[in-house]
């Protein structure tokens, strides 16, 4: 014990007695102190089984210990005294027990332990109960200090076997192994069907600024993300995400409008919108499942797509376009009488972007109906195919797919 007054050993007394005589029924005081915790705290239902309650008898009683020995010897606790403190709060962090209640137990507890030791104080004790308070406060600090650092250190502990049990399931997931072991180990019941989803994150607009490093902001943009997703899905996707991205897994069969509410809502922690490609499969398919979505993630990106979520039904004929070959060759080549007037594709791009709106294209555009007229005309008259009839209009699209991605993936 080292010294926490200016008059080691010097003993308090109040009302003629030790200060520290309320306490030293040290069992008797520690019922008191947590049926009181049990009564005006929290409610008895929150404490997880009557082991912990006794836990916390068994806590109470080494403070009250801790106190009784501040008070009579004026001296504050070594780390060696801290031990069970620690060990407490450890094995509470292992279990789940909230931090908040940790400490409501130390800050309820020495309270109401200051006011039995005052209990009978008289007018002429007041100098002693100052010096009791500042024992108080101390005693506070110490158990506080020794209980919050080990709580922390503990269930960075837990986090990172949980996260690395996840990371392991997770790769086993989508390398194709057998992954009930390892779903044993990260605490997962393994799904029959899972959606998977490829996820792109862009950079967040801090992380271009030069006096904070980009990777701290990158990791605190990643962070937000995950503790949103977490939340939003309960805890049950699996996930293998860098800041840039990365694949999650989601259990079931959840409905798309929820999987773009579940992408606004993460985006909007992250701080970033979002672009997703997803596929509903069995457990067994996840593999190529997880390749097939990333081949339609990178598709989006080539085609400077709109953030948000794609499924092959949205993608299916650019998909089937990214196929080099001499048809997508023949599609891409339609469009070569338009080089030289780019106003023409811009036109067909926003025109078909717009849904055909003649005008809706022309506000875009700041021109009058007739001049949308006049260049549709002129692309049917350039290139044989007309836009404004369905099947010109077809084989427009899909002439301006094959372009983009002849110039994003030219044939070797």
């Amino acid at each position: 014990m080292t010294n926490h007054s200016s008059e080691p050993g010097s003993q308090i007394l109040v009302d003629g007695r030790p200060a520290s005589a309320p306490l030293r029924d040290t069992l008797t005081v520690a019922q008191k102190l947590v049926r009181h915790f049990a009564d005006n705290v929290t409610p008895c239902g929150s404490l997880p089984g009557e082991q912990l309650q006794s836990d916390v008898m068994d806590f109470t009683i080494v403070c009250l210990g801790l106190g009784i020995q501040m008070l009579d010897e004026g001296i504050s606790p070594t780390d060696e005294d801290l031990a069970e403190v620690r060990n407490s709060s450890a094995r509470w962090a292992r279990e789940g027990f909230p931090l908040k209640l940790v400490l409501r137990i130390l800050h309820e507890g020495i309270q109401e332990a200051g006011d039995l030791v005052a209990s009978n104080a008289r007018e002429e004790d007041l100098p002693e109960l100052l010096v009791i308070q500042k024992v108080m406060f101390s005693l506070l600090e110490c158990v506080t200090v020794a209980a919050t650092t080990s709580y922390v250190e503990e269930l960075e502990a837990v986090n990172s076997e949980r996260d690395g049990a996840a990371v392991n399931l997770v790769t086993a997931l989508l390398s194709g192994r057998k992954a009930a072991t390892a779903a044993r180990h990260a605490g997962v019941e393994l799904a029959d069907e899972y959606v998977v989803l490829g996820l792109s994150i862009p950079s967040h607009p801090t992380e271009a600024v030069t006096h904070r490093r980009k990777t701290v902001v990158a990791r605190q943009k990643l962070r937000r993300l995950q503790i949103e997703l977490a939340d939003a899905a309960g805890g049950a996707a699996l996930c293998s995400l860098s800041p840039d991205g990365g694949t999650l897994l989601l259990p079931g069969s959840p409905e798309r409008a929820w999987m773009v509410s579940l992408l606004d809502r993460i985006g909007a922690a992250a701080g970033v919108p979002l672009t997703a490609t997803a596929t509903r499969v069995r457990t067994a398919g996840i593999p190529a499942a997880a390749d097939q979505v990333h081949e339609l993630l990178d598709l989006a990106h080539q085609l400077a797509l709109e953030p948000g979520l794609y499924e092959m039904d949205d993608l299916a004929l650019e998909y089937q376009l990214t196929r080099p070959g001499p048809g997508r060759s023949h599609l891409a080549r339609l469009l070569e009488p338009l080089q030289g007037s780019p106003e023409l594709i811009e036109t067909l791009e926003v025109h078909i972007g717009h849904d055909l709106n003649r005008q809706r294209t022309a506000k875009q555009m700041h021109l009058h109906t007739n001049t949308v007229d006049y260049r549709l005309k002129r692309v049917a008259q350039l290139t044989g195919c007309d836009p404004t009839r369905p099947s010109g209009l077809r084989q427009i699209q899909a002439a301006l797919v094959a372009r983009r991605l002849e110039v994003a993936q030219p044939e070797r």
